[in-house]
């Protein structure tokens, strides 16, 4: 009589595959650490830290970001306030560039490296380029700072006129998994997203994509997500939680668990054990202080420090003292993590 072989605990498989090779983990066993029971976190969150560690270091990348161009979209993403289809409360509203200069003036004195400039556009047009274009030169002559972008779908003309002047990284996040895409967004597909990032990645920028978790999403879409953005490499991936808005089509939803949500953490830095993993929007909401700590050691090696484009943040000292307690330094200028 034949026995089955007996079943590879997942965590176990994790430091196998993980942490000692280095290959993340695909759709299938994503999944089932998303299933995990609330009494493994803890562990699950020690098996991400410690594969953190040894693919990325102890250095932290902080970054900043500002809203040149705020409201007045004309996109439907369920999640934004800044959407002109909504009764939402958030105003259209420019930014000059003397006031883009300060604020990149004071991301770096938090130690920041990264500044990104962030537009709520379907994709920018001849006006919004030619101020992002005044905007860097400017803040690349006052500001010793790398500079990103964040300005919707890209033509390829655009793509390079933004490599041309020397943006490091461009964000242009997927979102959520492209089986539950349709849900979130109708005005536009998954696969413009993902033409804009191939572009962007031809042209050598820095590829920065990730999106927000709590939408409504199932588990596997969960898992297909972060299998999505393994298939894509990007360089930096940004977890945001939803943080329900008032007006928006998601401004009913319920937060997201802070367990449910440091699960997710755990394993999208399993299945993208190389890659620049960023707390952005909602964290404070969804975890709290503590769960902020618990995010940091257990994946995450990268923050937003200050205010997000419509919701506030934590105070950029909270983070950075977190950090030095820590014993995490920040990432210098001109490092790679």
């Amino acid at each position: 009589m034949t026995h089955a072989p007996a079943r590879v605990d997942i965590l176990d498989l994790a430091r196998d595959q993980v942490l000692r090779c280095g290959r993340g983990l695909d759709r299938a066993q994503t999944l089932e650490v998303l299933r995990l029971p609330d009494d493994r976190l803890e562990e699950l969150l020690s098996v991400a830290h410690e594969v953190r560690m040894a693919w990325c270091g102890p250095e932290v990348e902080v970054e900043g970001i500002i809203s040149l161009k705020t409201g007045g979209c004309p996109e439907d993403c369920h999640f934004c306030s800044q959407s002109g289809l909504f009764a939402s409360p958030v105003r259209s509203a420019w930014l000059d560039i003397p006031a883009l200069v300060e604020a990149a003036k004071q991301t770096a004195k938090t130690g920041a490296t990264e500044f990104c400039i962030v537009a709520a556009v379907r994709g920018p047009d001849a006006r919004l380029m030619a101020q992002v274009a005044a905007g860097v030169e400017a803040i690349r002559g006052e500001v010793d700072i790398q500079v990103a972008c964040s300005l919707g779908m890209l033509t390829q003309d655009q793509v390079d006129q933004l490599a041309a002047l020397g943006v490091h990284r461009y964000n242009h996040n997927l979102e959520t998994a492209r089986s539950f895409f349709p849900h979130v967004v109708t005005t536009h597909t998954w696969e413009e997203r993902w033409e804009t990032l191939s572009m962007v990645r031809e042209a050598g920028m820095e590829v920065c994509c990730g999106g927000i978790l709590g939408m409504g999403e199932t588990l596997e879409q969960r898992a297909e997500f972060a299998a999505d953005l393994a298939a894509l490499e990007p360089d930096e991936v940004p977890l945001n939680f939803l943080n329900p808005r008032p007006g928006t089509p998601f401004g009913d939803l319920e937060v997201l668990p802070a367990s449910e949500a440091l699960k997710a953490v755990a394993a999208f830095r399993l299945a993208l054990p190389r890659t620049i993993l960023r707390f952005a929007g909602g964290r404070e909401i969804t975890l709290g202080d503590l769960g902020a700590k618990q995010g940091i050691l257990g994946g995450i090696n990268a923050v937003i420090v200050g205010n997000y484009l419509t919701t506030l943040g934590r105070r950029a000292e909270t983070d950075l003292d977190l950090l030095d307690e820590l014993k995490m330094p920040i990432k210098a200028l001109g490092e790679s993590i």
